[in-house]
């Protein structure tokens, strides 16, 4: 569907799967539950617009929309991570950890992705 989406072609699809998260009825193709249902949605396939079905591609299900998507994600648990070790350096933790964190605020938080990676 999504390849489909790319190409500006629209959709017609049963109700199965992913299909309702990934068709906008009426805008990017149909959703249909029988044989009959898609033939009549095929004959309404010349009032879909391709080029906003390729514009809705590239706002949903382009490679660097969902890196940013994935990123955002990660982040949060770091974001988490990070309040904890903020809240325990004021509460006088004197270990490396504090530190640590100090260095990865500055670092612009790439050290702490690491971190999170290799689960230190």
């Amino acid at each position: 569907m999504i390849e489909a989406m790319a190409c500006g072609t629209p959709i017609v699809a049963m109700r199965n799967g992913s299909v309702p998260e990934v068709v906008d009825e009426g805008v990017t193709g149909f959703i249909v539950a029988s044989d009959a249902e898609a033939a009549a949605a095929a004959v309404r396939l010349t009032e879909l617009d391709r080029m906003r079905i390729r514009k809705v591609f590239e706002e949903r299900f382009t490679a660097r929309r969902m890196a940013k998507d994935y990123v955002a994600l990660y982040r949060r648990p770091i974001g988490e991570r990070d309040r904890l070790r903020v809240g325990k350096r004021k509460e006088g933790r004197s270990d490396g950890m504090a530190a640590r964190t100090q260095t990865t605020e500055r670092a612009g938080g790439s050290q702490l992705l690491a971190d999170q990676f290799h689960g230190t």
